[in-house]
């Protein structure tokens, strides 16, 4: 696990929930709405979309409202064990257990790799307005950059958004600069405070509708996708 030893920085300048980046410059050209087969579309794209097809999206809550199970998962768009449990982890997640009905995943967008980590996520949260933040963040890791290396710009996240089939971009590209979307991100930090998130990812399970949720692992251990199942089926909700 990332550990957030920069936590203090970070949530100093996390109050504002980051600066946008994207400008209108960064999408001009690009299909509109977003289209993941496109001749522009980012690696994975089509794989990354059809993953969450016909599951119930609310922002950033994915899954059934009636899963008697909750899943909460904080995550940093930079950070390198987050990439590995998207593309490695999660599908499996997705596929047994929040398609089923049995598991309803509330993401959070952290933020306290760098100053694109806090740029970077709320082109995701941006994409969770129109209830397409999960392919968005899909994509994201998909192609993700070295950590810190520069690589998640304004016009990479206008590419990743045109990889999202059914985005409007001019609206995402909006609320990325949005009080809105920096207020979402503030909410993220005053939770992971509230839970004690010390690193990234971060994964909580519990039962839904005000159930005390746990970690799955000890703190600073990287959650596996047995630790995560494990975790799961070891709930008792109705």
């Amino acid at each position: 696990m990332v550990i957030a030893i920069v936590l203090g920085i970070a949530l100093n300048n996390s109050s504002s929930g980051g600066s946008g980046t994207v400008t209108p410059q960064d999408i001009h050209g690009l299909p509109s709405p977003g289209n993941a087969t496109s001749p522009v579309a980012l690696p994975g794209a089509p794989d990354a979309n059809n993953l969450f097809k016909g599951i119930p999206q609310n922002g950033l809550v994915l899954g059934k409202p009636s899963a008697p199970t909750e899943m909460m998962m904080f995550i940093d768009v930079q950070c390198p064990i987050c990439q590995n449990y998207e593309e490695n982890y999660l599908p499996t997640v997705v596929q047994k257990y929040i398609k089923t009905g049995k598991v309803q995943l509330h993401l959070q967008p952290w933020a306290f790799l760098g100053d694109q980590s806090f740029s970077g996520r709320l082109g995701l949260i941006a994409a969770s307005l129109q209830n397409k933040g999960f392919q968005y963040a899909k994509v994201l890791y998909d192609n993700q950059g070295q950590e810190e290396s520069g690589w998640l710009t304004g016009p990479m996240m206008a590419n990743i958004a045109t990889s999202t089939t059914g985005l409007n971009l001019a609206k995402w590209q909006q609320d990325t600069n949005s009080s809105g979307v920096k207020s979402i991100a503030s909410e993220v930090d005053k939770l992971a405070t509230q839970k004690k998130v010390t690193g990234t990812p971060t994964v909580l399970v519990g039962c839904a509708n005000g159930g005390q949720l746990k970690d799955v692992v000890a703190p600073d251990v990287a959650p596996t996708l047995q630790d995560t199942e494990q975790a799961l089926n070891a709930q008792n909700c109705h």
